[in-house]
């Protein structure tokens, strides 16, 4: 029997697009001998409407905003709690979010999904809020022990009380060059690199368009190595890869636009490198509880060392997207990926049916 797979995405988020790009890219490789696909498209206002079902590739990437199909209820998406009528034909067997950014990789839907008991593929409520905040997950990694660039948080109300503090403790605590980032965004949006003063200020007033919180971190001279993440309670890695910036760093239009990078995989470093990442990566993975899926982003100075810079809970599908060209260069070919991450999401839930909620 094929599984009735329900594709999550769009969303009350500035990375709707590339939620939009990640949802065209994994239906052109599913396989529809073994998959039904049946697409929810959440607007920007934030309305769930379920198109109809899908029966091969979409070229045009509009033709996934449903205009006038139909609006429905969340909660809708788990008939057996709210209707005793053709719950077989109208239940979906996993739910797939292809959600970036706030409202939808940061826990929000992943909680619902709980509530619902519904399996999904990709991480928890835990490790989708920790990863989402970048300020909470250095919080984590740091705990963990885990090697990091320093860095340094506000939030809106604390910078605007104190704005001139705010630059001075960046300057004495990290200095320049920075990078000021929204707390809870991800695929680059809102981040300016600074060199001085009159860009750090920019910088802050930017950021804060995205965020009540901003993160600052300091800027050191390193490669910017990736690995993916697969698994749930014994996670594998991939193979390295490299990002080559030709601007000074990877920004958002970059990585979805006009492909202005390099991609190198697999990344040419040393074997003992490798394993440090890895041991990184894994240690990283099990420190936020993930499951599923994970891309783990790491600096590579001169000298050898690996910092940890992020994990991306929900890393982009689209074609120029790192994590699956990296299980590609590993042997995992994208339908075979998703496959799997479908099959870990079962997995998942099935352990949770086991737990005791009486005593």
């Amino acid at each position: 029997m094929k599984t009735k797979l329900g594709l999550l995405y769009g969303g009350k988020s500035a990375e709707h697009q590339v939620s939009l790009r990640t949802a065209q890219a994994v239906i052109k490789a599913l396989d529809l001998e073994k998959f039904e696909i049946h697409p929810i498209y959440i607007t920007v206002q934030g309305q769930w409407i379920k198109g109809p079902q899908l029966l091969g590739p979409v070229e045009d990437v509009k033709a996934l905003e449903f205009s006038n199909g139909n609006q429905l209820s969340p909660l809708s998406l788990a008939p057996s709690l709210f209707s005793a009528e053709n719950v077989e034909n109208s239940a979906l067997d996993v739910i797939f979010p292809l959600l970036h950014g706030p409202n939808g990789e940061d826990g929000t839907v992943q909680g619902m999904l709980e509530l619902l008991n519904l399996p999904y593929v990709g991480n928890g409520v835990l490790a989708s809020a920790a990863g989402m905040d970048k300020v909470i997950m250095k919080n984590i990694f740091a705990q963990a022990g885990l090697a990091q660039v320093n860095f340094v948080s506000f939030i809106r109300n604390e910078w605007e009380k104190a704005k001139e503090e705010a630059y001075n403790k960046v300057e004495v605590e990290l200095g320049y060059p920075c990078f000021v980032k929204p707390a809870n965004l991800g695929s680059s949006v809102g981040i300016s690199k600074c060199t001085n003063r009159a860009e750090l200020e920019a910088a802050f007033v930017e950021a804060f368009q995205f965020d009540r919180k901003v993160i600052i971190e300091e800027g050191v001279i390193a490669r910017e190595i990736e690995v993916g993440v697969l698994g749930n309670d014994e996670p594998k890695c991939s193979v390295a890869g490299e990002i080559v910036p030709k601007k000074d760093f990877y920004d958002y239009t970059a990585k979805y636009e006009d492909g202005n990078t390099a991609l190198i995989i697999p990344a040419d470093i040393t074997n003992e490198e490798y394993e440090q990442i890895k041991k990184m990566a894994v240690k990283a993975f099990k420190a936020l509880d993930c499951s599923g899926l994970v891309r783990a982003d790491f600096f590579l100075t001169k000298d050898g060392l690996a910092l940890i810079n992020e994990v991306n809970t929900m890393p982009g599908f689209t074609p120029v997207s790192m994590f699956p060209l990296l299980w590609k260069h590993t042997g995992v070919e994208y339908p075979q990926l998703i496959e799997q991450l479908v099959n870990l999401a079962k997995e998942r839930h099935a352990e949770k049916q086991n737990i005791k909620y009486t005593f």
